[in-house]
């Protein structure tokens, strides 16, 4: 696969263009929405290599939207502000393999992108001592 087909989803305009611009040089992304709901309708038209998409999302959250996207086969990279490991594995439950905080996205969203597509698992490394996100070096 040359450039992976994704599609983005998350309520904020602003973060979808910035996730935009980090991936276009190596993906093509082929559609960017804002809602749930909006998600799995665009997802089966567009039919995306990978959905990255916020767990907060209006009209359907981010994990339903993942539970009905996942019953598609669809590979579902997560990325969101939230960083609880129990959300972590909820997201992993709905069917996601990637879960990017998005402080991270930057270093993370094009691994995790990748690993996805090798049907493998990604998830930014949290600090053992606090619980939170790596910082970047």
């Amino acid at each position: 696969m040359d450039r992976p087909r994704v599609l983005l989803a998350d309520e904020y305009a602003p973060m979808l263009q910035m996730v935009h611009d980090l991936l276009e040089p190596q993906c093509d992304v082929v559609g960017m929405v804002e809602d749930g709901k909006a998600v799995v309708a665009a997802a089966q038209r567009l039919r995306p290599d990978v959905i990255v998409l916020d767990i907060s999302m209006p009209v359907m959250s981010g994990i339903e939207a993942a539970r009905r996207l996942a019953k598609t086969g669809a590979r579902i990279v997560f990325l969101t502000l939230h960083f609880d490991p129990e959300l972590v594995e909820v997201a992993f439950d709905a069917g996601a393999l990637a879960y990017v905080v998005k402080e991270r996205a930057a270093e993370d969203l094009l691994p995790a992108i990748h690993e996805a597509l090798e049907g493998r698992i990604f998830v930014s490394p949290l600090d053992q001592a606090t619980g939170r996100p790596n910082q970047p070096t």
